[in-house]
């Protein structure tokens, strides 16, 4: 049996136990926090009292290692009023506790005002021993104990608190494997639930949203960014950003070569970067405006070798993401990919669904215009027929003449249109030819003069400095400006104005007219801005849908194009743009 350890008169009261019996009832109460306790701080803070008692200190400290930043940490301390901090961090080798960390081997101080690795934390403190705490071969920590009289402590509790450290050392090392374990767990089980919820949505924004706010709380990060990755311009957009939970708004696109992201995505394969707060990141576009934040993990997400867009785990503090978070967060953003290209699939058959249905709704229209355009011929041809042999001829000046030529032309063109229709599928020949810009104007803008009277609408239209000409049909021309001034007309129910405008330009070295026309109407609901040229969308009651559509494929067959060049509740735009005859 081992000899009694007898501590100085200065530790009066001390437990005169027989060292191997005190030694036993030590261990056995460290062993027995590994089953009573799953939190490793409440076993450190019962660890260090028990210390404290056995050894008769003043006050006592467990530091443990930071794997990010391998500095000793202050875990759990206790004692009188500390001058210097609650809490410090010593860099490996720094004082008495980093001096045992980095050389694995324990130190007893008699007196620490000859110690010249003492750095003073208590006033009072006059002996102090520290011992490494092992786990293996690796150095986790360092319980350091202080007295306030010098020689405090004997040769005989370095060796008698190397072996209760190496219990602290197993104890630690089950608690951390039962937090592992319990942490993967809830991790396991967080995918499997974002697994399931991700593949059931559709809304691509949603799902976006979904992914970083998954991420966030799944990785504990304190900011989650989602990139979308643009292949064609060769761009990245946030699409989603949650900080600590909480969804903040995204910002816009910037190109891949300037971003945080340009790495993972060209390389398709993990990065993380320790601190992004360091001046080589400073340059960079797209950065966290949160200064807090610090290290970083990127996962790019990978369909079929395809990088659609990256995942970025933000920290706020400098961290070393290993395997097993490495590996979890490539498992979300495998899924998050593949839940990404299912919503995007899922959208472009929705679309396809849309196009077969007005394509399907278009040939019925099709076939009904075949059998009305020949229902409508023979009449057709009656009127026509008459109004030649009627043998009216007035003045020049009375404006029924003009009324009569326009008639007649809009007998030609009613012909030319069932015409077109019965024979539709034929390739037309010879149907444009040089025509007066100002002529077709004038003509229909007399063609509406009652309509627009009826409506209390005004119509100011300037002459054109000079003649322009273009290769047009100019019935079709004539068409497509109905159906635009009759749409101003209807947006404005209760009157306005209507103004014609027509300039000039280049483009491509053909010199090109542009002919704006501007009402003072409501303006076009935002919802259906981008899609007004589709067939059968109509924001009018009652209306086809049809009118702007075969206005834009007139204009295409004539080489030039319309669009929507302003809208607002003060009135709206439209312009229509057709090459000059050379």
């Amino acid at each position: 049996m081992l000899s009694p350890i007898h501590l100085p008169a200065n530790n009066e009261g001390a437990v005169n136990l027989p060292a191997d019996d005190r030694e036993l009832t030590v261990l056995y109460q460290l062993s027995a926090l590994a089953t009573r306790t799953d939190d490793p701080h409440v076993a450190l803070t019962e660890m260090l009292k028990l210390f404290i008692t056995t050894f008769k200190a003043d006050a006592g400290s467990i530091a443990l290692i930071c794997p990010d930043n391998n500095r000793l940490e202050t875990a759990v301390q206790t004692g009188p009023t500390t001058e210097g901090p609650a809490a410090y961090e010593l860099k490996s080798g720094h004082g008495v506790t980093g001096w045992c960390a980095l050389n694995r081997r324990s130190l007893l101080v008699p007196d620490v005002l000859t110690e010249p690795r003492y750095i003073a934390v208590r006033s009072a403190a006059r002996s102090e021993i520290a011992v490494p705490i092992l786990d293996g071969e690796n150095v986790v920590g360092v319980i350091d104990l202080e007295s306030d009289h010098r020689h405090g402590f004997l040769p005989a509790d370095i060796v008698l608190l190397e072996r209760f450290s190496a219990e602290v050392g197993h104890v630690l090392r089950r608690l951390w494997q039962v937090g592992h374990l319990g942490s993967k767990a809830r991790q396991l089980e967080s995918l499997i639930v974002a697994g399931q919820s991700l593949v059931t949505k559709l809304d691509q924004q949603e799902l976006l949203e979904m992914l970083s706010r998954e991420a966030c709380n799944m990785m504990q990060a304190k900011e989650c960014a989602l990139y979308l990755f643009d292949a064609e311009n060769r761009t990245v957009r946030c699409a989603a950003i949650t900080t600590s939970g909480v969804l903040t708004p995204t910002r816009g696109s910037i190109p891949l070569q300037s971003s945080l992201v340009a790495a993972p995505i060209r390389i398709r394969q993990q990065v993380s970067f320790a601190d992004i707060q360091s001046p080589e990141f400073h340059e960079l576009l797209g950065l966290p405006a949160d200064p807090t934040l610090r290290s970083v993990l990127i996962t790019p997400m990978l369909i079929e070798g395809q990088a659609l867009g990256a995942v970025a785990i933000f920290t706020d503090r400098v961290h070393r993401f290993d395997n097993d978070e490495k590996r979890l967060c490539a498992a979300l953003a495998s899924l998050g990919a593949v839940a990404l290209q299912n919503a995007r699939l899922y959208a472009r058959v929705f679309q396809s669904e849309d196009v077969l249905r007005k394509n399907e709704r278009l040939t019925t229209l099709g076939l009904l215009a075949a059998e009305i355009a020949h229902e409508i011929r023979n009449p057709l041809t009656v009127l026509k027929l008459l109004h030649d042999g009627l043998g009216v001829d007035f003045s020049e000046e009375d404006p029924r003449r003009t009324d009569l030529r326009v008639i007649g032309e809009k007998l030609d063109q009613l012909e030319g249109i069932v015409t077109r229709v019965l024979n539709f599928g034929k390739a037309p020949t010879s149907l444009h030819s040089r025509w007066s810009l100002s002529d077709i104007i004038q003509d229909t803008l007399i063609l509406v003069r009652l309509k627009l009277a009826q409506s209390k609408v005004s119509l100011r239209c300037d002459p054109l400095p000079h003649p322009l000409f273009i290769e047009a049909h100019k019935a079709q021309i004539q068409q497509a400006l109905l159906n635009l001034i009759l749409n101003a007309t209807q947006a404005m129910v209760v009157g306005g104005t209507i103004t014609v405008t027509i300039t000039t330009s280049e483009r491509a070295n053909t010199p090109q007219v542009r002919i704006d026309i501007c009402d003072t109407g409501s303006g076009i609901p935002e919802e259906i801005r981008d899609r007004i040229f589709d067939s059968f969308l109509s924001g009018r009651p009652g209306g086809t849908g049809l009118g702007l559509a075969i206005v834009k494929r007139i204009l295409s067959s004539h080489h030039g194009d319309i669009t929507l060049h302003s809208t607002s509740a003060q009135g709206t735009t439209m312009r229509i743009t057709l090459p000059l005859a050379r």
